[in-house]
């Protein structure tokens, strides 16, 4: 099972990565740019230790896949990843909103991308974190 949730852990987190380019370079690059004060500029942002954070992060949710979710299918993946995803972005976009002042869009793509991240993790725990054949 640990093999399965590297696995796992790496396909979430390649997803991520990617999933967050788009939301945070493409979608909210322009909006990033109106609160310049409220983030460190590009050249100081720690890129490794984003990433680093996003691996922990992919394996974590890999892991509580495998060792505490049941029946592992696709459809079961898919709805913790929905479940997690709603929660998280809840507090991610919402949460930032209340105590940050950040454009309303930001705190509405920040909950939705969030969704979308975890509900593509699930998706990928799904396909990849499978029990063991018996034979």
């Amino acid at each position: 099972m640990v093999k399965k949730i590297l696995l796992g852990g790496l396909a979430i987190f390649v997803a991520w990565e990617v999933l967050d380019f788009l939301i945070h370079g493409v979608i909210l690059g322009s909006t990033y740019a109106t609160v310049p004060n409220l983030f460190r500029a590009q050249a100081d942002m720690k890129m490794g230790l984003m990433a680093v954070v996003t691996l922990i992060g992919a394996l974590a949710f890999a892991a509580l896949y495998a060792w505490f979710v049941n029946p592992k299918s696709l459809a079961t993946g898919v709805k913790f990843g929905v479940l997690w995803g709603f929660a998280g972005g809840v507090m991610m976009g919402y949460g930032s909103y209340s105590a940050m002042p950040i454009p309303y869009i930001m705190a509405l793509v920040w909950f939705l991308g969030t969704w979308v991240e975890f509900t593509v993790a699930g998706l990928l725990a799904g396909l990849i974190i499978k029990p063991a054949a018996t034979t």
